[in-house]
């Protein structure tokens, strides 16, 4: 999520408003966790808090966590009865003290997964379970590829470095999982193409998603940025009246033995 000492970019409302099919597709993660009454569960990355919501629901005892100060307030507001709090994922100081971990579009804004990783199995009672699906190779690559060409066009250099995501092969992040000491029992990478809300949809996820992409930048040049981006992406990822993000997903349950 957004860094603690950056100032918050995250746009709760917009996020709530334009993005909702986050937590509306963590519902077959939900499924996989299987909660059940009475577990003490951790939501990290928990942003305006609806699967938190979700599960509390189907009985669990859960905190939410998010880096950004702007989607906690939002979960605080729409979930009084909750317990949310502004946490690091890859700091999180708990110990031995879940029965499991749910992340949700979240791990792959962390470019150090494995101190994320380890913070996970130390907040995780023995035998305790992690179950995460997040952004994995190849995802939106059509979009990102498209904005850096045109950011090229403009004579503006973007190192590969710069990007806000981190998506890992299934191989790159279960690896990582196993050192540090995870029995990894289910990982899966697929393809999951998203429907973005309306006309704007591919513009409000830019807003919303990648505007670090555009530090820097003037707001005219973004603005013919992102219309040319639209241009070029029409022919293939508008169909039926909305556009469909490129997504691919990783898909991981672990234990912690």
């Amino acid at each position: 999520m957004a860094n603690g000492v950056q100032e918050d970019s995250w746009n709760a409302n917009l996020y709530d408003k334009k993005h909702s099919f986050v937590s509306q597709f963590g519902g077959d993660l939900v499924q996989l966790l299987a909660p059940q009454s009475g577990e003490k569960m951790l939501d990290l990355g928990c942003g305006t808090g609806d699967l938190a919501n979700q599960l509390n629901q189907l009985g669990a005892d859960i905190i939410g966590i998010d880096k950004s100060e702007n989607m906690i307030h939002q979960a605080q507001k729409k979930y009084p009865g909750l317990t949310f709090k502004v946490q690091d994922a890859v700091n999180m100081g708990y110990t031995n003290e879940f029965d499991a971990v749910f992340s949700n579009a979240t791990l792959h804004w962390i470019k150090t997964p494995k101190q994320a990783l380890e913070s996970i199995y130390n907040a995780l009672k023995p035998g305790g379970r992690f179950v995460a699906e997040f952004g994995g190779k190849g995802n939106v690559q059509k979009i990102t590829a498209a904005i850096l060409n045109q950011l090229g066009e403009q004579g503006i250099k973007y190192k590969s470095e710069q990007l806000p995501w981190y998506y890992p092969s299934i191989g790159e992040y279960t690896s990582i999982m196993e050192q540090v000491r995870f029995r990894v029992t289910h990982a899966q990478h697929f393809d999951r193409p998203t429907p973005l809300s309306g006309e704007q949809g591919l513009r409000n996820w830019i807003e919303m998603f990648a505007a670090s992409m555009f530090e820097g930048v003037t707001s005219d040049i973004k603005e013919l940025i992102i219309t040319r981006v639209e241009e070029n992406l029409r022919e293939v990822l508008f169909h039926d009246g909305k556009w469909i993000a490129d997504y691919k997903r990783i898909r991981v349950l672990a234990i912690k033995e």
